[in-house]
């Protein structure tokens, strides 16, 4: 276990796609006598095995015709002794194995290991279940076509029943880019089900956005004694933000003015949401910003017995754009399409949420507009959810969450900005070829109203401070998802109570 690594968000991850993964094995193996890089694998899942379920008397394996079963069978071979009873069921053919999986499967054959068609009777919340069926080894073209029915109804006992379930490398049929579930692998992972995924080689970014992490639980990492370049890695799994202390000698211009333009008021469609535009306020105050100027569309005010008073109200009319960062959208329903034009033509600084993503997708003129201020030299951040990202990009919702990378990272080529794609594990994305970041924290508790407005105005702040628009985004984000990890057991977690907690860092 010394070289085996939990993944927490206590540090940045390397993140490599199986485009940068298959050149990395077979050059490790190609180092390497034969059998060897399996053999590693083996003992690795088998020790990890045993310190997850130290008791278990009963452990049942779902190997594989490939060789994440091959990993799987050294594994058994690893786990079998007198006192606990291993079973493997075995998906290949004695005639179709390639050369390491099929000495794996001669080794486990040897040792006495039980092979049978099913699981071990009478499994228990002590035992253990290791999912070796495919890894990595599902090719991309794979994913249309559905598994065997007995494949599915076996990973249906794995992820059913009372054990914890060990996945080796990913979870069989989670695409190793993406995180989306292939056709007929999805499963019904039970709400609480303990997971674990001991991640081989390198670390895959489709275990920590969209189904990942769900699927995945708790992802640990063995590099099997390799070491992968930093530089072939496709994204990063993002740590903590460093501190940053203020120097004694500071002042509230310091630190920047953010501008909150959005809220719409009742006048216009009798649907006010001024709300949204006081909860960003409200967000970019506690995450320290100098002064937050509010600029309600559509006659919308911030009344007396809700309002915050050290926010300062403006007609949007006296806003000095060019002065201020800009965070404008939020609650703007239709009147953000009116000051959609000057803002992105005159703010210094700007973050773009919610309605005005919406008005910017229907209007080819804003397109143009946003896309010429990153050839002005004026930062931009979007902050989208699935959805608003579908509408910019001209496709489904479902097909974003196909491919959050590849979505996340075109908007921000498009239009030259930085884009966060919101949603579990979202994705920083910046413009050109640098690597996007995965965040790793943040739970289904943000799953409510009002919680992007919050992140909207956290994002602000940083960008009115001074950050570039990437280290902004990327510390707005992991420090929203952290204090949604930090929220206390048995309280509701409701946009307002998140727009106050204490986040200045």
């Amino acid at each position: 276990m010394a070289r085996m690594l939990r993944i927490l968000p206590d540090r940045p991850h390397a993140l490599h796609d199986l485009a940068a993964t298959r050149p990395l094995e077979q050059a490790a193996a190609a180092g390497l006598p034969e059998h060897t890089l399996m053999q590693r694998a083996g003992l690795a899942t088998a020790q990890l095995a045993l310190a997850l379920a130290p008791h278990a008397r009963k452990v049942w394996i779902v190997c594989g015709p490939g060789n994440n079963g091959g990993d799987g069978l050294e594994a058994a071979l690893h786990l079998h002794n007198p006192t606990r009873q291993v079973t493997v069921t075995w998906l290949g053919n004695d005639t179709h194995v390639p050369p390491d999986a099929r000495r794996s499967l001669e080794r486990a054959r040897s040792a006495g290991v039980c092979f049978a068609d099913g699981p071990a009777t009478a499994l228990t919340e002590r035992d253990l279940c290791i999912d070796a069926l495919l890894g990595i080894g599902l090719a991309p073209g794979d994913a249309s076509r559905p598994p065997p029915e007995r494949w599915r109804a076996l990973l249906r006992q794995l992820r059913a029943g009372p054990a914890p379930l060990l996945c080796v490398d990913v979870p069989s049929g989670l695409q190793t880019d993406t995180g989306a579930w292939a056709e007929g692998f999805a499963p019904g992972i039970p709400p609480g089900a303990l997971c674990h995924t001991l991640s081989l080689l390198t670390l895959k970014p489709g275990l920590f956005t969209a189904q990942g992490r769900d699927a995945a639980g708790t992802v640990w990492l063995d590099r099997l004694g390799v070491s992968p370049e930093d530089a072939s890695a496709c994204a990063w799994l993002a740590g903590p933000p460093e501190h940053s202390p203020r120097p004694h000698a500071s002042h509230k211009g310091s630190f920047g003015d953010v501008a909150i333009v959005g809220g719409e008021g009742l006048a216009r469609r009798g649907m006010g949401m001024e709300g949204a535009a006081l909860l960003a306020a409200t967000a970019a105050l506690h995450a320290g910003a100098g002064r937050v100027l509010v600029a309600l569309l559509d006659g919308g005010a911030l009344h007396a017995a809700n309002s915050t008073p050290e926010l300062m109200q403006r007609h949007f009319e006296a806003l000095e754009l060019g002065q201020l960062t800009v965070v404008c959208g939020c609650g703007g329903g239709e009147a953000v399409i009116e000051v959609l034009p000057p803002v992105l033509a005159q703010a210094a600084r700007l973050v773009l949420d919610a309605d005005a993503l919406n008005a910017i997708a229907r209007d080819a003129k804003l397109q143009t507009a946003l896309a010429q201020r990153a050839a002005r030299g004026l930062p931009t951040i979007l902050t989208p959810h699935p959805l608003e990202a579908a509408r910019l990009l001209g496709c489904s919702a479902a097909s974003v969450q196909a491919d959050r990378l590849t979505a996340a990272h075109t908007l921000a080529q498009r239009f030259g900005c930085v884009c966060v794609l919101k949603g579990s594990g979202s994705i920083v994305a910046p413009p050109g070829e640098a690597p996007s970041f995965i965040n790793p924290t943040g739970n289904a508790r943000l799953a409510t109203a009002g919680t992007g407005d919050v992140l909207a105005g956290m994002v602000g702040t940083r960008l009115a401070a001074g950050d570039a628009p990437l280290a902004a985004a990327r510390h707005a984000v992991f420090v929203h998802g952290r204090l949604a990890d930090g929220w206390p057991s048995g309280t509701s977690l409701v946009a307002s109570a998140l727009a106050c907690a204490p986040n200045f860092d």
